[in-house]
């Protein structure tokens, strides 16, 4: 669950989906993972554990907003 995009519906985000910590503005790319959280590449952010934050901020994955890539 997330609050930012599309009101938390995370159906509603593509596996590539960028998206940014609406606190300290960190990026998570599904293309590059997380190696602070041992989260490979490959990984889409709805499928990240419960428990992942904000590798920077520890901000919890509700801060997250999605990425306009367009």
């Amino acid at each position: 669950m997330f609050e930012g995009s599309f009101l938390g519906d995370a159906a509603k985000l593509a596996d590539t989906d960028r998206l940014e910590c609406g606190i300290c503005w960190t990026v998570y790319d599904p293309a590059e993972g997380d190696p602070v959280a041992q989260v490979p590449p490959g990984v889409a952010f709805e499928d990240l554990p419960e428990s992942w934050c904000c590798p920077t901020c520890d901000g919890p994955r509700t801060k997250f907003l999605r990425l306009d890539d367009d």
